[in-house]
């Protein structure tokens, strides 16, 4: 086994990771932990389960996705199933869910269960499991225009035993669902049409789940447009964005909610992520 993840070492060393890499891609296929793999270097692999290994290590080498590899992603101390229907969830987004939570903390914000909460365009689920199971009595509705990508979010839910809170809907932004509403989450496309082509994760995550239109805007404009009819006085919005979008975002609520308090919200590394719209 050591030799086999010698050699996937050196195949996978221009990603960077490649020993970290082989290590998770072995202990997944094995059914054991990355101690225990390399506890264990004397052990063997059966030749069907060494040409796996093989073929895995390749894909990775290709830009295959680690997380759609082994299918799953850990997001805000869970684990996720992921698979190519849906985005894999990145650290940065766990800010939207941090400043969910804090917000429906906050002294008036009506008891959890009273709240109506949607999550836009849920993916695999991350987001809106993620809020529920943080809030044991908090209901969600959770929304995608991807039926594919809807039944992995309600593996998910079932998974963490959420699935009774966790209302999973197809549909196209809120379209279907009326307001008053007073919560809304949205971790939607972003980056604009012409930059798809060089972007590495281009060629294997959904398209749908990335393709933000010609300025990376069009799907949150949308949105914002359908929010501003469906927000309740003293609720909330939050609308994951690129960070090089931060003032053309702003203005695009400014002009929909001129009397809200509106900002954007760095993540850990400084960058404006978070769109957030008070009303």
């Amino acid at each position: 086994m050591g030799q086999a993840l010698e050699w996937a070492r050196g195949e996978l060393r221009p990603s960077g990771a490649g020993g970290l890499e082989a290590q998770v891609l072995l202990s997944h296929l094995l059914g054991q932990s990355r101690a225990w793999v390399l506890a264990h270097p004397e052990a063997s692999l059966a030749p069907s389960l060494a040409d796996t290994f093989g073929r895995q290590v390749r894909r990775c080498a290709a830009g295959m996705p680690l997380a759609y590899l082994t299918g799953h992603q850990e997001f805000f101390g869970l684990e996720f199933e992921v698979n190519p229907s849906v985005l894999i969830p990145r650290p940065e987004t766990e800010l939207l869910v941090e400043r969910a939570l804090s917000w429906i903390k906050a002294e008036g914000r009506g008891t959890p269960d009273s709240l109506r909460v949607v999550d836009v365009g849920t993916g695999s689920g991350c987001i809106a499991v993620s809020l529920a199971a943080g809030r044991k009595t908090l209901r969600i509705v959770a929304s995608d225009l991807s039926w594919e990508a809807l039944e992995v979010a309600g593996r998910n839910a079932r998974r963490h035993q959420v699935a009774d809170r966790v209302a999973l809907l197809q549909m196209d932004l809120l379209t279907s669902l009326a307001g008053p509403l007073d919560l809304i989450l949205a971790n939607l496309p972003y980056v604009p049409s012409d930059q798809l082509a060089v972007l590495p994760s281009s060629r294997f995550e959904p398209r749908l789940a990335l393709d933000g239109g010609e300025d990376g805007l069009q799907p949150i404009a949308r949105l914002l447009e359908q929010v501003r009819t469906r927000l309740r006085p003293g609720s909330l919005a939050l609308l994951e964005i690129e960070a090089s979008e931060g003032s053309a975002a702003l203005n695009l609520a400014r002009s929909r909610f001129p009397s809200a308090r509106i900002e954007i919200v760095p993540d850990l590394g400084g960058h404006g992520r978070v769109l957030e719209i008070q009303a």
